[in-house]
């Protein structure tokens, strides 16, 4: 890989910035000063400091967002912001949304630039589970938990069973195993209900409970293995 790819690729700037530090002697690799930014490395061997400070090259990045209202889920949009908006110092790293959460709903959205694990966590034959919390207008009627879990059919097509869990007259959780277009939404409305606020806690196991609104974080170690554990 070229050296002035590595560095950006890493976050250290874009690709013209890296190259006048490389110009500027500021890159060594394996103890020796590179001053040519088309230098082959060998992202699992080469050691690269910068500014002697060690660069670790990172092929694909996974970001957990509470996402705010007022965002959409996706990179570029001629209506609202963009929730990459929300993360400026990614931008070195494409990062796109997997999946979708409605502009008016909060809540776990995961972000990376990895194409083949947010295809397949968006697939419906994995039935990757996401979990979330629902206040409505009207009281939720108890037969709506047995309803729920048999599948509904919503204009020609039956959803997946899911799980409800009342928790007041109007707020419950609901735990879906796939993610139909605003399916949470047109579930209860089909029941005459209108959801008044919703925010997803959670998505494939990874829970947003210690993450501010418009907070985000990379993920662990151990999140990165259960996700690429479960493609």
């Amino acid at each position: 890989m070229r050296l002035d790819k590595y560095l950006a690729n890493s976050g250290v700037g874009t690709r013209s910035v890296v190259k006048r530090l490389i110009k500027d002697k500021r890159v060594k690799v394996n103890g020796e000063i590179v001053s040519s930014d088309s230098f082959n490395v060998d992202e699992t061997k080469d050691v690269v400091l910068f500014d002697d400070l060690e660069v670790k090259y990172k092929e694909f990045y996974y970001i957990l967002l509470n996402k705010p209202q007022g965002y959409v889920s996706a990179v570029i949009d001629n209506v609202y912001p963009p929730v990459t908006d929300l993360l400026p110092e990614y931008r070195f790293a494409n990062l796109f949304p997997v999946g979708r959460l409605d502009v008016d709903t909060t809540g776990a959205l995961l972000l990376t630039n990895n194409g083949d694990l947010a295809h397949k966590l968006i697939s419906p034959k994995y039935h990757v589970d996401k979990v979330y919390e629902v206040a409505v207008d009207k009281k939720i009627p108890e037969n709506l938990v047995e309803i729920f879990k048999k599948g509904i059919d919503l204009y020609g097509e039956l959803t997946l069973p899911a799980d409800l869990k009342i928790i007041n007259n109007f707020h419950a959780e609901l735990t879906l195993h796939q993610g139909k277009f605003h399916q949470v939404k047109r579930m209860f409305k089909k029941f005459d209900i209108n959801v008044v606020t919703l925010n997803r806690k959670a998505f494939a196991g990874l829970s947003v409970e210690n993450l501010a609104v418009g907070e985000y974080r990379e993920l662990t170690s151990d999140e990165e293995k259960h996700l690429l554990g479960n493609k």
